[in-house]
């Protein structure tokens, strides 16, 4: 039968990712609006906006936040073309994003002594095989393919090289070994339900000594530039960003960055999307017809949950609109590239009783297409 209950918040995106519970854009501090990003109530809100991530996430000593253009996209290229290029780049993906920093390195950058390791959808490379005295290039969470790596331990930390690590739809949802990163990148329309366009750059104390010691063969167009004089801008570390952010944007992520320290900080965070995991889980346990994608569960996304049937793609997609239609969930397609079947967005500010409530209607769903 048709279920009864229906989740009070349909939004299942995985990006951009439903706002936070409670949100109520009126109650955000628009003072900020109409006035420069660079007077100092502008700059003072973009400041605390790096300030608060740092303190929030507990990023060891030195680690410096930025706030930059183009989402996590932007945030990566940036670091891509302003720091590898010298010493051998190793390229780890398994999945639309990472392969997408495998072509930019050996298509557009044109690196020599580039290796790659890829593996398919659902699962992870050999990371052993990864050399920590080369640059490493990764993600931490596989967004199209519900894939994380389960820990750093395959990083040296007595490495030579760098690790720029896409963490998007990881951070603030996931346990992150800081000291193994030395650039980590992110958006704010992910794990915390933020506004896009903007992306987050973090660097580790020994990616700002690469900034300042070696400048690569290629031209750095301005939007890329994080040093002047071969010192790194400290400004920009600071809220001084490199083109106009929206002001709207900045303090919609200050009420995010707000609410993750009143439920408790990152902690909890983590916690709440482990648990929306675990309720999907509980729930495929018992089913022939859903599995996860992710075979191995030590490298199941808690976040960026995928998953395949026992359907065609053309039932799976009957299945997708049967739900929208019926006002259950919204957007929970699989990524263009990935393999048909549901991608559900289980990160923190998703509540618990929405994915419960939508798990009836996922079995009642499949019996109708069937």
């Amino acid at each position: 039968m048709q279920p009864l209950s229906k989740p009070a918040n349909p939004n299942f995106s995985s990006g951009p990712c439903a706002k936070r519970p409670g949100y109520d854009i009126s109650q955000l501090d628009l003072r900020v609006l109409g006035r420069s990003h660079r007077a100092p109530i502008g700059k003072k809100a973009l400041e605390k906006a790096c300030i608060d991530t740092a303190r929030i996430l507990g990023l060891p000593q030195g680690y410096r936040v930025a706030v930059v253009p183009a989402s996590d996209t932007g945030a990566m290229e940036m670091a891509m073309w302003s720091m590898l290029g010298e010493r051998p780049v190793d390229v780890v993906y398994w999945e639309s994003f990472g392969q997408g920093w495998a072509t930019d390195i050996n298509k557009q950058l044109k690196l020599d002594n580039v290796r790659t390791f890829h593996a398919d959808y659902g699962q992870l490379p050999d990371l052993s095989k990864v050399n920590s005295d080369h640059d490493v290039v990764f993600t931490w969470n596989g967004t199209t393919s519900g894939v994380k790596v389960p820990n750093a331990d395959w990083i040296a930390a007595d490495r030579t090289g760098l690790t720029f690590c896409d963490a998007t739809s990881a951070v603030f949802a996931q346990e992150m070994d800081w000291p193994k990163l030395d650039v980590i990148t992110y958006s704010w329309q992910k794990v915390l339900g933020g506004e896009g366009g903007h992306g987050m750059l973090i660097l580790s104390p020994r990616a700002v000594e690469r900034l300042e010691s070696y400048t690569p063969s290629w031209p750095l167009p301005k939007i890329f530039r994080m040093t002047s004089g071969g010192k790194l801008m400290e400004d920009l570390f600071l809220g001084a960003t490199i083109n106009t952010p929206s002001m709207l944007c900045v303090v919609d992520y200050l009420d995010a960055l707000q609410w993750v320290e009143a439920i408790g900080g990152v902690d909890a965070t983590i916690a709440r999307s482990k648990q929306n995991l675990a309720s999907l889980d509980a729930f495929i346990e018992t089913r022939d017809w859903i599995d996860f994608l992710a075979a191995d569960a030590s490298i199941r996304s808690n976040t960026s949950v995928c998953l395949r049937l026992d359907l065609s793609p053309e039932q799976v997609k009957a299945l997708i609109k049967l739900l929208e239609q019926h006002q259950i969930a919204y957007d929970i397609s699989p990524y263009r590239d990935a393999p048909a079947g549901l991608r559900i967005w289980c990160g923190a500010t998703i509540e618990n009783s929405d994915i419960e409530a939508l798990l009836p209607w996922l079995d009642w769903a499949y019996t109708q297409v069937k």
